[in-house]
């Protein structure tokens, strides 16, 4: 089969690589039909976070093409999707709803498969993939599907993390595919009023359409005044932090108010805690890796059901041989929707 492979920082190619094959029983293997770049892969990509030479990827969405003896849940020829961690389902921790921490799981790629590529082994298959009903679905549907993978999952993640309740009023840090689906999570879940930290004009206009009430473009001290100004001096009943950098950090820390939580989902890099200042100001922090597995199911509902859209944060197409373009244009604050066919497939339906 063909995949992606990180070579060296800046350095996505194309090559050959062996066509995934059952492992264990509880294997199953996947043709990728739409798969996309993540903004943690952009870590690796500019050379921020060490990365093995290799498949990379981890967003995929496809069709079984084989299962091992004591797969149950899916069959050859369903259409799946696949959280960007694979759990067991059944351990303390998956029990628990932090699939991301399963005691049987990891994360993609694992194995010389990544999610970047022609096809995936999916370990514990039977915990791991989600099978979506019916056939037909239009390109804009198949995108929303995709999204459900990770980065809507994870903007799901954050709010439910910064205890988003019906009526409260929540900013959200960050105007990536990750900060817009966390617009469209707090309004979800009942925001009345949701704050879009946001320097790009398209960016604004798609968390305005989410459902953003408010737009602010400043960033440090500039953003924070902006928010309290909104908030009559108060501050946010809960903030999204969807980036991972100190500065984004710092700026939920200082426009949460009192007794409030933030969600964070970036992938850390150069945080501190300013702890004393939490502590005097009974501020919290929660979120880690989106347990995707948990949430897919009551998002997929929403999605089939035409209640929300999230593969609009998608803005940019291209086939597997173009995923170079794909993390440029990602790098260069696009979005990347890499497919690597969009017919129906030879077993199944979509």
């Amino acid at each position: 089969m063909r995949a992606a492979v990180f070579n060296e920082p800046r350095s996505i190619t194309v090559a050959d690589r062996p066509d995934p094959v059952l492992k264990a029983p509880t294997d199953a293997v996947v043709r990728v039909v739409l798969a996309c770049v993540c903004g943690s892969d952009l870590w690796y990509y500019r050379g921020e976070t060490p990365f093995e030479p290799g498949p990379i990827g981890h967003e995929f969405i496809g069709v079984v093409e084989d299962v091992g003896s004591e797969v149950r849940n899916v069959a050859k020829g369903d259409f799946v999707i696949s959280p960007f961690a694979y759990s067991d389902g059944t351990c303390p921790h998956c029990r628990h709803g932090i699939t991301t921490a399963c005691v049987s799981g990891g994360f993609y790629p694992m194995n010389g498969d990544g999610g970047q590529g022609e096809a995936v082994r999916v370990p514990v298959a039977d915990g791991t993939l989600v099978p979506v009903p019916g056939s037909g679905y239009s390109e804009a549907m198949m995108a929303s599907l995709l999204s459900l993978s990770d980065v809507m999952a994870t903007g799901h993640h954050a709010a439910v993390c910064a205890r988003v309740k019906p009526g409260a009023v929540v900013a959200v840090v960050g105007d990536g595919a990750v900060g817009l689906s966390g617009v469209l999570a707090a309004v979800r879940l009942g925001a009345d009023q949701v704050i879009a930290l946001s320097r790009h004009a398209d960016r604004q206009a798609l968390a305005r359409a989410f459902g953003a009430t408010d737009i602010v473009p400043g960033r440090g001290e500039e953003a924070t005044e902006a928010v309290l100004e909104l908030t009559d001096g108060v501050g946010a009943d809960a903030v999204l932090e969807c980036v991972g950098t100190g500065l984004s950090m710092q700026t939920a820390l200082s426009i949460a108010r009192p007794g409030s939580m933030v969600g964070y989902v970036g992938v850390p890099h150069g945080v501190e805690l300013p702890v004393t200042e939490m502590f005097y100001r009974n501020k919290g922090v929660l979120g880690g890796p989106a347990p995707a597995r948990t949430y897919i199911p009551e998002l997929l509902d929403d999605v089939l059901e035409g209640r929300i859209d999230p593969g609009r944060v998608f803005d940019f197409r291209t086939d597997l041989d173009g995923v170079a373009e794909a993390y440029a244009a990602m790098d260069d604050r696009r979005d990347a929707l890499t497919p690597r066919e969009m017919r129906t497939p030879r077993t199944g339906g979509i």
